[in-house]
């Protein structure tokens, strides 16, 4: 089995990815950093574009066109962290020599009508097969709007008393993804009902809405910034969100949304829900008099949200997670235990 797959760890971005970026530029008013979902550009005459980047992926055991569906919202979630709707798109494919141009072609239809449902247009990009390309990333992709230079948020607009709001709840991506890609084996330690719960979990892949709504309330002035959790899951977004924003938060493990099928899969493959990618779930802080309205305007979209933590002082980056009256500092993993659970249900021929 790899060690070390999913995102590099966190000692390589801060040692040399954040140290070689190139020529410094004035008009890069955020860039990147750990817990930084998207670059701020000033384009100048009081506006700013909202840029991120994210993998492309064809996942054969998920299909074509949820294939397609995943990568334009796990994009698309990224920069709907800032407040600001996604516009314009930039993928580049390179693609398994095996894969038949008639599948690609359904998962590239099937991409064009979600940019299209989200109003972004697909302004250019690569496409070709490579030797030594393989699923499920197959390249990568890039998502950008235009906002006004008061009209986004970020990270490091988190305020001291901010509420923390989590929507949905843990472990989504690895629900829904592990229960797709071995969906015999699921069914057979979980039974039917749990197998086929954990499978639908995959349309909640998204914070597409999530952000939308909670943006709605108002940016800065109620919703202080946003933060999707992917790889290292809740815990690794609050993290994440902690270093950023240079600042204690902590949280109560016992308010964390959590559900019975997401708990059950995540024990059947060994894994923490706490701490495995979880693309649907969205980490929201906002002023504690905003809070019952973001949880109230969540709720009524059906989108499951709760208050369960708080923001403190800027000074020293970390997460406290208190359990049943005990309050201890988060040490997070090197990488997510999501990608090692998957290969080993792989190697062991899983299906």
């Amino acid at each position: 089995m790899e060690e070390g797959l999913g995102k590099v760890d966190r000692d390589f971005l801060r040692r040399v990815l954040v140290r070689n970026l190139g020529a410094s530029n004035k008009d890069v008013i955020v860039g990147p950093g750990m817990g930084l979902d998207n670059a701020i550009i000033s384009i100048g005459h009081g506006r700013v574009m909202v840029v991120t980047a994210d993998p492309v992926s064809i996942i054969p055991s998920v299909g074509m066109e949820d294939s397609a569906w995943l990568t334009v919202h796990e994009i698309a979630s990224d920069l709907l962290t800032s407040g600001v709707k996604p516009q314009f798109a930039v993928l580049d494919y390179n693609l398994p020599p095996s894969l038949e141009m008639d599948e690609f072609e359904r998962y590239v239809k099937a991409l064009g009508k979600e940019c299209a449902a989200l109003g972004v247009a697909i302004v250019g990009g690569h496409t070709g097969k490579y030797p030594g390309a393989d699923f499920s990333v197959v390249g990568g992709g890039m998502m950008m709007g235009i906002a006004g230079s008061s009209e986004y948020v970020t990270p490091g607009m988190v305020r001291t008393g901010d509420d923390i709001v989590m929507t949905k709840g843990s472990a989504i991506e690895a629900t829904a993804v592990l229960s797709r890609a071995f969906p015999q084996k699921v069914e057979k330690e979980l039974g039917k009902r749990v197998a086929r719960a954990a499978r639908g979990y995959f349309r909640l892949c998204s914070t597409v809405e999530d952000a939308t709504v909670a943006a709605s309330v108002g940016l800065r002035s109620a919703v202080t910034s946003m933060h999707d959790a992917t790889e290292g899951g809740v815990y690794g977004a609050l993290y994440e969100l902690a270093q950023s924003s240079r600042r204690t938060l902590k949280v109560d493990r016992e308010r964390m949304l959590l559900s019975d099928v997401s708990e059950r899969v995540c024990g059947m493959f060994g894994l923490d829900p706490m701490l495995t990618i979880s693309e649907g779930t969205l980490i929201i802080t906002c002023r504690p008099q905003a809070s019952p309205e973001v949880v109230r305007r969540l709720s009524v979209k059906g989108i499951a949200a709760a208050v369960v933590g708080r923001a403190g002082q800027r000074a020293r980056a970390r997460l406290l997670v208190s359990s049943r009256g005990a309050t201890g500092e988060y040490v997070p993993p090197k990488h997510d235990p999501y990608w090692a659970a998957y290969a080993h249900g792989l190697e062991n021929g899983w299906k």
